[in-house]
């Protein structure tokens, strides 16, 4: 027994962190708990030396110390803030006059204000909630079907999860070691993707099922002319602005995202003052609960780093890579396995617990394979916006369920997310088959020809230069 233990540590340790998942048990404490259980018993295996243990103490200051993560207290407050002041409202309510007399017109609005509350936001929380006090009433009340209503609430809301700046990628880029510019960069067309497969879908229902997408009748088509084109300008223009403060610094190298975040929060609350909505009640709402998912993901992010520690301590990250790299099919054997993994993983763990414990074992079996790891974190963000729109933890159902009223079955909102799902799915399969989705910006780089430059500078006087040897790689986003 003691032999097999020995030689079976690090699938035992995931078995282990598994079980204490399945039951429920907190993540953070699951994973510290897991992680110091094996380590004290790979010690007495003497398979870890006790001083091994004490890198710990550099793993925690890591966490703590990561400039980086800063960006996501900024970006949750940013949302919270946003989702109260009153922004979703008056771009909803524009964008639902100007599409309302085409069939499915107010999904339309709703897909468009997800995609737009999205790049200015950073979370699924303040858009479905936004978008779903405001839509879903009148969604309902003019004969949309229940179910296309909640899906259409939910999955627009999860674009968020995709489309920069979200928090997701801020995290995935932390967990890659790679720029989070150059992962909003390759975020950029998936993000276009996914809003123009959802307006497809729509497009569809109103040729296969119109019942469902009624347009407005004429008496509830209160704004025309000027006064609409003036409701969807004041929407908008806010949003325009506060997209490249938080958006337009970080790709113009003018900001780091924790800095970009920082300014997208002075703009939130500006925005809030300006619609009159600027109140302490608001402000410690905002706080509040900006400081319990900062709360989370700190610990999370600790407790994964005491599993992480030891699970590499007693040979776990050979066992992993050697268990991925091996899959049949190669590159494409390894894609299509971590796919259907994290869409399976995504009903039992949420996003910051496969972002902090399942990515550091796949990223070097990725990176082993050649998979460019900018690429590998845009796919498998698109993947995860499944994680929020299926059972048991789909966190944008919840909030639909919480804003819906009583009439609005759970059952209905399930079945709603089913298309919506899918969709998602197929994005999944179109960043595979076409990866210049997520690279064509990636791969702009400066055309310079370093002869020319070697020539010019030696025909300068009184200059005897060597033979000059660049390596002139495409730029970079820090």
């Amino acid at each position: 027994m003691i032999q097999f233990v020995t030689h079976n540590m690090a699938p035992l340790m995931f078995l282990g962190l598994i079980v204490f998942m399945v039951i429920g048990y907190p993540a953070a404490f699951s994973l510290a708990a897991v992680g110091l259980f094996f380590g004290f018993i790979g010690i007495e295996l003497g398979l870890i030396r006790p001083d091994f243990l004490g890198n710990l103490t550099f793993q925690l200051y890591a966490v703590v110390s990561n400039e980086l993560l800063l960006a996501i207290p900024f970006f949750t407050l940013m949302g919270t803030i946003l989702e109260r002041c009153g922004l979703a409202e008056d771009l909803l309510e524009g964008f639902g006059q100007l599409f309302g007399p085409m069939r499915g017109g107010l999904s339309y609005a709703v897909i468009l204000v997800g995609a737009v509350l999205g790049a200015i936001t950073g979370t699924v929380a303040a858009s479905v909630i936004a978008m779903g006090i405001i839509a879903m009433p009148v969604m309902l009340r003019y004969g949309y079907s229940v179910r296309h209503t909640t899906g259409v609430i939910a999955a627009s809301g999860t674009i968020t999860q995709l489309i920069p700046p979200s928090l997701v990628l801020v995290v995935l880029a932390d967990q890659l070691g790679k720029s989070v510019g150059d992962m909003y960069l390759g975020a950029i067309g998936p993000s276009f993707i996914q809003v123009a497969l959802f307006a497809a879908y729509v497009t569809l229902l109103t040729f296969i099922r119109p019942q469902d997408v009624p347009a407005l009748p004429p008496e509830a088509r209160v704004l025309r002319g000027w006064p609409l084109i003036w409701r969807c300008i004041r929407g908008m223009v806010p949003s325009i602005i506060l997209i490249f403060l938080v958006l337009g610094t970080i790709f113009l190298g003018l900001a780091t995202p924790t800095e970009a975040g920082a300014m997208g929060v002075v703009g939130g609350f500006v925005l809030a003052w300006l619609n009159r909505r600027l109140t302490w009640a608001l402000v410690y709402q905002a706080m509040s609960s900006t400081m319990r998912i900062t709360a989370m993901v700190v610990f999370i992010l600790i407790g994964a780093r005491v599993f992480s520690l030891v699970f590499q301590g007693v040979g776990g990250k050979e066992w992993i890579e050697g268990l991925l790299i091996s899959l049949p099919g190669g590159v494409i054997g390894f894609l299509v396995f971590v796919n259907i993994f994290v869409f399976v993983i995504a009903f039992f763990l949420d996003f910051f617990e496969i972002a902090f414990i399942i990515i550091p074992l796949l990223a070097p079996a990725a990176a082993k394979l050649g998979i460019d790891l900018i690429w590998f974190g845009v796919l498998i963000g698109a993947n995860v916006q499944t994680s929020f729109m299926h059972p048991p933890f789909g966190f944008a159902l919840f909030y639909v369920r919480g804003i819906a009223p009583p009439s609005v079955r759970s059952s209905d909102i399930y079945m709603g997310a089913i298309p919506w799902v899918f969709l998602q799915v197929i994005l999944v399969a179109i960043v595979i088959a076409f990866p210049q989705t997520v690279t064509f910006l990636l791969d702009k780089a400066p055309t310079v020809d370093p002869t020319k430059i070697e020539e010019q500078l030696r025909n300068l006087p009184g200059l005897d230069l060597p033979p000059l040897e660049l390596d002139l790689g495409p730029p970079r986003i820090q």
